[in-house]
């Protein structure tokens, strides 16, 4: 069994798991975007988040020789290790709902604003959490001004979502009163010619040749038209709820892996040796993989959100974007790989330093969906303010870190 030890080795392991984690959010969110169904999505994301760890366990966990007190993965499945392996995949039950939340919090926020939020109270909770369980191996001074920074990266995540809402609005009423003028004076409507589209206004119900230019209300116009979940008319209060729902969920899920790894509350019988990384995280899978199994075929039948209803197989034909979704859970299985390998080698609270994954999924938000295009110049300020916070948040942490002996 192959076993990360030096800290140099758990910081590389936790800056690939950034760009892991911080790239898959963005997959699921150009898929609901394109109209595709998030009970499809979703179905389609967990076979491959269950697969990477599966060959994670079957590969680093099977690498070498293994010994009584670090046997290998196979071994282990045959072990008397089962209050461990409840820890592990209660962590897997709260990651998957989390992680399901945060796919209709993304239509609602955005995907900056909500993967900011979300890790922001993970960091808050969990690595508190963690830096107790883990014995305070991790440098007290500079992990909790680390998590306070994180704090404050919160509550500048929710005004930046406030003041873009508020853009968006004054977008869409200027829109709404340019055409009610133009259709007084009997004047064609202007439009932003932005190179070959498919639009209807929804408002007038006018078929439209010509693609709205990003950040403008044609183009929020156009983009409530495509996709699956509408939030056209919903309150705000509904995607900061879910988001901060899903927060709370995101935060138990390391320290119910850091207890099944090393049994702080001694549930193990005498001489069985704790789970290795990779046998917890296969069981961390597997519930992660049963809970969205359950969840999604009875959101097919039962959506929510007012979201059209779907059958299995409708979910079995539906090819389109099959493969973003595939890629995804593969992403962010080996992204949490990666995270509790790292953990395990330099403390779980300093792996938290994984949760600037906001970093890469606000580039992705301004590249791909164009987010904050045309906003105003309070956002912006807002917007760089909530990232600088952000980004010290995350150095502050990694310094942190620990060994464990």
């Amino acid at each position: 069994m192959y076993l990360v030890e030096k800290k140099e080795g758990a910081i590389a392991c936790m800056v690939l798991a950034l760009f892991f984690l911080g790239t898959w959010p963005a997959l699921l969110t150009l898929l609901e975007r394109r109209g595709r169904l998030p009970q499809h999505t979703y179905l389609d994301y967990t076979i491959t988040n269950l697969l990477a760890a599966v060959i994670i366990a079957f590969t680093f966990g099977e690498i070498g020789k293994g010994t009584d007190q670090n046997p290998n993965f196979l071994i282990q499945l045959s072990q008397d290790n089962w209050p461990t392996v409840l820890f592990a995949m209660a962590g897997g039950v709260v990651l998957s709902i989390g992680n399901l939340s945060t796919q209709y919090a993304w239509a609602f926020v955005g995907l900056s604003v909500t993967e900011v939020v979300t890790s922001s109270i993970t960091v808050v909770i969990g690595t508190s959490m963690n830096y107790f369980l883990d014995d305070k191996i991790n440098k007290a001074e500079i992990l909790f001004p680390g998590v306070g920074c994180f704090l404050i990266a919160v509550c500048l995540g929710s005004c930046v979502h406030a003041s873009n809402a508020s853009d968006d609005k004054a977008k869409l009423r200027h829109f709404a009163n340019s055409k009610n003028d133009a259709s007084r004076s009997n004047l064609p409507v202007s439009r932003e010619p932005h190179g070959d589209s498919v639009g209807k206004d929804l408002e007038g119900g006018i078929a439209t040749s010509d693609k709205a230019k990003v950040g403008s209300a044609g183009f929020l116009i156009e983009l409530e038209n495509r996709r699956s979940i509408k939030v056209f008319g919903k309150s705000t209060v509904i995607g900061l709820g879910i988001t901060f729902f899903a927060g709370v969920c995101f935060s138990l899920f390391s320290p119910a892996f850091n207890l099944a790894t090393n049994d702080q509350w001694d549930t193990l019988k005498d001489g069985v040796p704790h789970l290795s990384v990779y046998t917890a995280f296969f069981w961390f899978s597997v519930s992660c993989f049963v809970v969205a199994v359950i969840l999604n075929i009875s959101f097919l039948y039962h959506p929510v959100l007012n979201l059209p209803r779907s059958s299995l197989k409708a979910y079995l034909t539906d090819w389109d974007g099959r493969g973003w979704a595939l890629l995804a859970g593969f992403l962010c299985g080996f992204g949490n790989g990666l995270q509790f390998m790292g953990g395990q080698a330099a403390g779980y609270a300093a792996a938290d330093a994984v949760q600037a994954l906001p970093l890469v999924s606000t580039f992705w938000g301004v590249v791909l969906f164009g987010e904050y295009r045309r906003s105003s110049r309070r956002t912006y300020i807002l917007l760089g303010s909530m990232l600088f916070m952000f980004i010290v948040a995350v150095a502050v942490l990694m310094a942190s870190s620990g060994h464990r002996k």
